[in-house]
């Protein structure tokens, strides 16, 4: 979860050309082909992981975390922290797998994991991000890839397989080499806006990119509160869906806790089953970023389009892209396409959405058919 700050992150984000790619086409295993050899590693990766990591290419826990990893890897980079003498972490630089031993132990780490615990397959209570960091682990030293490669390249792959998924770059050869991010870096879930924007605003993201990237953080959790709520409490109702229902339900006037009492970094939420985080009510409701989250209410092709526009930028933090090998290729096209189309929940109207964009109407939505939502858990 580190960063090497090189040259300034808007500038590495603005001009990230790859390594040029060979004028002719490479045949790798399965008779595929890259324009780059050095991808061809990746296809042996792809077969694997997707077979036995993310259960013959599913959209399931490991994909959620995977995708989640790809952010807490990345954050841990502060310019800010460099600029006054000290080690502003390395960024998307494999660090967080390098360095589990401390980084996984880190405040925010630990709180969010008390939180909510993050669970791949284990119901005990202690399992967070180091599962998933430790279910990664082996398939990177198999292939001997950086963990750094490893972490964005399976984030990429796992979201592909999600329905109505993004198609995310993926640049390799990352070194392996890192030093531990220094703690305090990745937002909490009691932060206030004014906080999280600073924290983002350091690593280079606007309150707009915020919105844009809050999908690998929030989205896809699937959460436990042992034992105060049922593995599995989902922050929307579409949990392995990449549709725009989270932006939806997170407007809605919150009158549930999904548990038997709220916790710090925790709100009232709006349907049985569901969990919401404090940040991401505030966040959708507050003017800097309000429009924004609003925009995506009823347009997932803008949604997937400004997220792959913010991975990109995320992928490649305190890496110099120039030095690196665009193997996107390799990156499935995501085929599942969504069945459905923005609705509120069964039993919801408009009057219940608390709409805070003043520049632009709340879309209009009609509810869907049924008896009142309640979402059971995954």
């Amino acid at each position: 979860m580190a960063f090497k700050l090189a040259i300034s992150l808007v500038s590495l984000a603005l001009s990230a050309a790859a390594v040029p790619s060979d004028s002719r086409r490479v045949t790798c295993s399965k008779g595929r082909t890259v324009s780059n050899s050095q991808c061809c590693i990746w296809y042996d990766v792809l077969d694997d992981i997707q077979a036995n990591l993310f259960d013959g290419g599913e959209c399931g826990e490991e994909v959620h975390e995977s995708l989640r990893l790809t952010f807490h890897d990345a954050i841990g980079f502060s310019p800010k922290l460099s600029r006054e003498g000290k080690f502003g972490g390395g960024g998307a630089d494999g660090s967080i797998m390098a360095h589990a031993e401390i980084e996984t132990n880190f405040r925010e780490l630990k709180y969010l994991t008390q939180i909510y615990h993050i669970i791949i397959h284990s119901p005990d209570a202690n399992n967070g991000v180091d599962d998933i960091v430790e279910a990664q682990r082996p398939f990177a030293i198999k292939h001997k890839v950086s963990f750094g490669d490893f972490i964005q390249f399976a984030g990429a792959v796992g979201v592909s397989n999600c329905a109505g998924g993004p198609h995310l770059q993926f640049l390799a050869g990352r070194s392996n080499d890192s030093r531990p991010s220094p703690d305090l870096l990745v937002p909490e879930p009691s932060d206030s806006v004014d906080t999280i924007i600073a924290r983002m605003g350091d690593a280079g993201f606007s309150p707009n990119e915020i919105v844009d990237s809050s999908l690998p953080i929030q989205l896809p959790l699937k959460i436990m509160l042992t034992p105060l709520f049922p593995l599995g409490t989902p922050f929307d109702s579409t949990p392995s869906d990449f549709d725009t229902n989270f932006f939806i339900e997170t407007l809605l006037v919150g009158s549930i806790v999904p548990g038997n009492g709220t916790n710090v970094g925790q709100v009232l939420s709006p349907l049985a089953g569901e969990f919401r985080l404090q940040s991401d009510a505030n966040i959708a409701r507050d003017p800097r970023t309000a429009c924004e989250w609003q925009s995506f209410v009823n347009n997932q092709k803008l949604m997937v389009s400004k997220f792959e526009t913010v991975m990109k930028k995320m992928a490649v933090l305190g890496q110099n892209p120039g030095h690196l090998t665009d193997c996107s290729e390799v990156i499935p096209v995501p085929s599942r396409p969504l069945t459905k189309k923005p609705s509120l929940p069964a039993g919801k109207k408009l009057s219940d959405i608390q709409a805070a964009c003043k520049a632009t109407p709340f879309p209009s939505l009609t509810a869907d058919a049924g008896p009142q939502t309640s979402i059971p858990a995954v």
